[in-house]
């Protein structure tokens, strides 16, 4: 497990001598047990994003403590409940055409973390819905947004992505755009600008998120 993260604290002795063990009770058995993953959905609260976009939980609740653990602990164990729970938020009537297309990560993050965080959620829930997966965005540029002000993310995130040459667009697809937290909304804004500027009716334009802030 790797210990190279932002803020430079370590995993406790628990975490070391039983990696599969659930990261919010302690339970052995898997990094996010089932116990755990109903309370979450149970308490989780009503939210009100706009433009409207399907989220699991607030970033405060037990569901951030998961995420902490996977996107800068490395907890790749956490990737397919997360990804559960995403899937239990999304409508199940979406197109059979649908596309997941994850936002990029940026390249020094995948480096100092040894995981690209975003990619992998995509990956499970592909295997659960049967979409395919596409790289439609790419990043521009390195930018750092943690500690940035709103007015600075807003900026960075403009700049931060743009469609990827290779791929094709096909206007006719529903494109869920999947990230795990929305903090200014800058990113993901910015995406769906993005693939708006490319020809994608608003209408074919799904958000998954596992948390907002």
């Amino acid at each position: 497990m790797p210990f190279i993260v932002k803020n430079t604290t370590y995993p406790n002795v628990t975490d070391l001598l039983f990696p599969h063990s659930c990261r919010g009770c302690g339970r052995l058995g898997e990094a996010l047990c089932e116990c755990c993953k109903n309370n979450i959905l149970i308490n989780r609260q009503n939210h009100k994003i706009h433009p409207p976009m399907y989220v699991v939980d607030t970033k405060n609740s037990l569901l951030g403590k998961f995420i902490h653990d996977y996107k800068y602990y490395s907890v790749r164990a956490l990737a397919k409940p997360l990804a559960d729970l995403m899937d239990s938020v999304l409508p199940q009537n979406l197109p059979k055409n649908s596309i997941i297309v994850p936002l990029p990560t940026a390249t020094h993050h995948i480096r100092a973390r040894g995981l690209d965080h975003t990619y992998k959620l995509a990956k499970h829930l592909a295997k659960i819905r049967h979409y395919p997966i596409e790289l439609l965005l790419l990043r521009n540029q390195n930018t750092v947004q943690v500690g940035s002000s709103r007015s600075d993310r807003i900026v960075q995130a403009s700049k931060a992505y743009i469609i990827n040459p290779k791929i094709k667009i096909k206007k006719s697809a529903t494109y869920i755009l999947l990230d795990d937290v929305y903090t200014t909304g800058a990113s993901i804004n910015a995406a769906i600008k993005i693939l708006q500027n490319a020809g994608i009716n608003t209408r074919n334009i799904k958000v998954a998120l596992l948390a907002y802030s």
